[in-house]
């Protein structure tokens, strides 16, 4: 079988070679976003993978079919990118990847720890040498209610490891989990919201989770409430983010993710002008920590999006 592999990085050269070697499949590797102009890479080829930073529309879609595409994997678990329904109507199978939850787990709580003690404004300070500790008085978080919003994989690792501070967590799942409550307490979404000093969003983008944050749910949450966001930026409504800071309503966001951040993370953009105003507004608040989506970027977890982009296409043929 023939696969084409688009927005490989460098990080995953090594691991599709190996694979290509050890399955005896061709895979042509293209570092460039899949859109229909590019769409020719996939000829003579039954699978394609791919990242998350392309719109894989019904156009896309089509324009594949008709080249002889079968099987479609993404080196993500998330699949908002991807019509996937259109997919199906017209052939194409389509899977996702798995990776161990860890990474993720352990990032979303090293984003609440430097929130919590301000860590943001001490690095700045001590860049100018400037050693003072008036304004960076922290919090612990064994004295803190975490709500996790997402009880999956990631979500039950993040309430794994907020277990052993010591902290009261609330959760928050459309189906409830036995093996949850030996840690957490499931509660209703907006009783997680009233009583949560921290929220940590660990939920799919969907139609009923698409900004989820946004104005009407702050004004449930506590004042000064923190935000954790490290899985889909379009959870949370730019605006009321911003809205959030400005009034003090949110005390401190550590978001991996933004919204339409597509087109801005996992590139170098550093003699370019950001074309997301709100995105640019939002980090420069001094209790803003952000970064590159990169909560799922561990070598562990790489290696396993390739193995899953490549198996994946050959488990579906």
């Amino acid at each position: 079988m023939k696969i084409c592999a688009y927005e490989v990085r460098n990080d995953e050269r090594k691991d599709f070679r190996e694979l290509e070697q050890r399955l005896g499949v061709k895979i042509e590797l293209h570092s460039q976003v899949p859109e229909t102009g590019n769409a020719e890479f996939v000829k003579g080829c039954e699978g394609v993978t791919i990242l998350g930073q392309g719109d894989i529309n019904a156009k896309l879609l089509d324009c594949w079919k008709e080249k002889g595409v079968r099987y479609l994997s993404t080196r993500t678990v998330g699949m908002n990118h991807i019509d996937v329904e259109h997919a199906k109507s017209i052939g194409i199978q389509v899977c996702n990847a798995s990776y161990p939850p860890s990474g993720v787990a352990e990032f979303t709580l090293m984003l609440m720890l430097m929130c919590l003690r301000n860590y943001k404004q001490a690095l700045w300070r001590g860049q100018v040498n400037d050693f003072s500790l008036d304004g960076l008085m922290g919090m612990e978080l064994g004295e803190l209610t975490v709500g996790v919003v997402g009880t999956g994989r990631i979500g039950f690792a993040v309430i794994r490891l907020l277990s052993s501070f010591g902290c009261r967590i609330l959760a928050y799942n459309r189906t409830e989990k036995e093996s949850i409550r030996k840690y957490a307490e499931y509660v209703d979404l907006d009783t997680l919201y009233a009583k949560s000093d921290i929220i940590t969003l660990h939920v799919p983008l969907t139609e009923n989770t698409y900004h989820m944050i946004n104005g009407e749910s702050l004004k449930k949450m506590k004042d000064g409430v923190v935000i954790i966001n490290c899985a889909r930026g379009e959870l949370a409504e730019n605006d009321a983010l911003i809205e959030g800071i400005e009034s003090g309503k949110i005390g401190a966001l550590g978001l991996d993710v933004v919204e339409d951040e597509t087109g801005i993370t996992h590139v170098d953009h550093r003699i370019d002008i950001l074309s997301n105003q709100k995105m640019a507004y939002l980090r420069q608040f001094r209790n803003v920590v952000m970064t590159p989506h990169m909560a799922f970027y561990t070598e562990t977890a790489v290696r396993n999006m390739v193995r899953c982009g490549v198996q994946g296409i050959l488990y579906m043929a």
